[in-house]
């Protein structure tokens, strides 16, 4: 059986915080999953979410495995390309402001594969 993955590009947050969430669901079957990530108290939740509800939609529609033999194999955040910008500060100096974005991939796999 392939992995059945999905992809999230260019999330408005930082990857370190995105982690923070996608620890919690490392390893989990596809409905617990599901469930702890309704109840997270962050704002990364949400897109997560969204992006496991995605993967387990195209494992059931694509592959025609059923969302209860489901595991979370990986799950990582990685670092998109910051975007910079400037606020003028005292005395003729700028503050530098970083807007972190993130790439998330989800692997899904069948057990007993």
């Amino acid at each position: 059986m392939a992995d059945i993955k999905a992809e999230l590009n260019f999330l408005p947050q930082s990857a370190q915080k995105v982690r923070l969430v996608i620890d919690t669901v490392r390893g989990l079957g596809a409905n617990e999953a599901l469930e702890n990530l309704r109840f997270v108290n962050k704002r990364a939740g949400e897109p997560v979410l969204k992006l496991l509800k995605s993967a387990v939609a195209n494992a059931e529609e694509n592959f025609g495995v059923s969302r209860d033999n489901l595991y979370v194999a990986q799950i990582f955040a990685n670092e998109a390309p910051t975007r910079k910008w400037r606020r003028f500060g005292a005395r003729g100096r700028f503050k530098p402001i970083l807007r972190r974005q993130s790439h998330i991939t989800v692997v899904l796999r069948e057990r007993g594969s």
